[in-house]
């Protein structure tokens, strides 16, 4: 569904996202890294907790909110990788989801 356009930087770092190691490029943004592995919700909604995905993908939006690392409401689309980052999606209220997101 999504694909890099292109790599210039060859260093990987590992992440894990929703329980799972991934081994991504350095120097991307957590929205694009959640996107390649293929999570496309980002979070839950306040009204109804309808999945919610990255939008914009340049901060105007917080469609992609997440928790990073035990901080929730992170914006994904601007925050960058690096080694070790343990990303999860959230619920309305800055709780992790469950992995079945």
């Amino acid at each position: 569904m999504f694909r890099r356009l292109a790599e210039p930087d060859t260093r990987q770092v590992t992440v894990t996202i929703q329980g799972r190691a991934h081994r991504v490029p350095a120097g991307q943004s957590v929205a694009s890294a959640m996107l390649a592995a293929g999570l496309v919700r980002t979070r839950a909604s306040a009204v109804g907790a309808s999945p919610r995905a990255p939008y914009c993908m340049m901060g105007a939006c917080y469609e992609c909110l997440v928790v990073i690392d035990g901080a929730p409401n992170q914006q994904a689309c601007l925050t960058p990788l690096r080694d070790g980052m343990v990303i999860e999606c959230q619920n309305w209220d800055g709780t992790p989801l469950e992995n079945d997101a």
